[in-house]
């Protein structure tokens, strides 16, 4: 039987014959392996996305470099997931095993957030109907989602030298996997993922939702403007202009840790809920994201 650990490198060749063999028969013990090795495959995904985004011109990079430093990372992902690595492959395991919270097909929860200061210029809105208090999002869901979003990240996100995985997170926040995302009055949708206000400055076109804002540690429920887009493209467009030109985001272009660039959201007054760095930092490490970015690269 194949043992989690029997491939330790890249170039075992042999080992991954012998997995695709077991792979087959459909046993517990290769589905560990199969899972361990998609998570080193997602592991790989995210290491290429940073690089791609912190490159740029230097004496250093060539062709040459560019390749090693593909094996590096392959051989980084491959050590990863052998040591826990993010949990993925945790997940795919009982994913694949038929196995999920007390025997039923597993599911992952997000809390959406609540309240943002209409002088940040941005809210997160609620639905127009009360929504659970812990909403869950199938699998297939989060892939849908991520698979629609996935390139408009990758420019946003290299634009302000963040991880694209930190800006799909935060859409996926905002708008409960964008199912609760602020429509038109006539129904459409605005493509608003960040529930950017809609502010004196503002020339394009609006949606008005209800919004609840936390005032002196209350919250308050009132209606607003918001801004209304084209195409995703437009909304992570003007994401990155609104965090890239404004110096009150400082703290949060660069980032790679996600506490770190949940933290420096909230600091910049992102949002009122006191729990929003909390919340995005949940959403951005969680199952949901991890499995969806992984069925969307496959």
């Amino acid at each position: 039987m194949i043992s989690g650990s029997e491939q330790a490198s890249i170039f075992d060749t042999r080992a991954l014959a012998e997995l695709q063999r077991q792979a087959k028969q459909k046993s517990p013990e290769a589905n560990k392996a199969i899972a361990q090795q998609f998570e080193a495959l997602f592991t790989q995904m995210i290491l290429k996305s940073m690089r791609q985004t912190l490159s740029g011109d230097s004496l250093t990079d060539s062709d040459a470099t560019r390749f090693y430093q593909g094996l590096q990372d392959q051989q980084m992902g491959l050590v990863l997931s052998k040591q826990g690595g993010f949990g993925l492959a945790a997940s795919l395991e009982r994913l694949m095993n038929g196995q999920g919270a007390a025997g039923q097909p597993t599911r992952y929860e997000f809390s959406p957030p609540t309240g943002n200061p209409a002088s940040a210029g941005q809210t997160s809105a609620l639905p127009r109907s009360p929504a659970p208090a812990t909403p869950t999002v199938s699998g297939s869901s989060a892939q849908s989602f991520v698979q629609q979003v996935w390139p408009q990240a990758l420019d946003a996100a290299r634009s302000l030298g963040l991880p694209p995985h930190f800006l799909v997170g935060q859409a996926a926040l905002e708008t409960g996997w964008g199912k609760s995302q602020i429509r038109k009055d006539d129904g459409s949708p605005s493509y608003n993922l960040f529930n950017i206000k809609a502010g004196s400055n503002w020339r394009g076109e609006v949606a008005e939702a209800t919004t609840t804002e936390y005032e002196n540690g209350k919250a308050v429920s009132r209606v607003e403007h918001f801004r209304a887009y084209g195409s995703y493209a437009e909304a992570f467009a003007d994401y990155a202009k609104l965090l890239g030109n404004s110096p009150r985001y400082a703290e949060v272009r660069g980032q790679t840790d996600a506490n770190a660039f949940a933290g420096a959201l909230q600091k910049a007054g992102y949002a009122t809920d006191p729990a929003y760095a909390a919340k995005l930092t949940r959403v951005i490490n969680g199952s949901s994201l991890r499995v969806g970015m992984l069925a969307s690269a496959s």
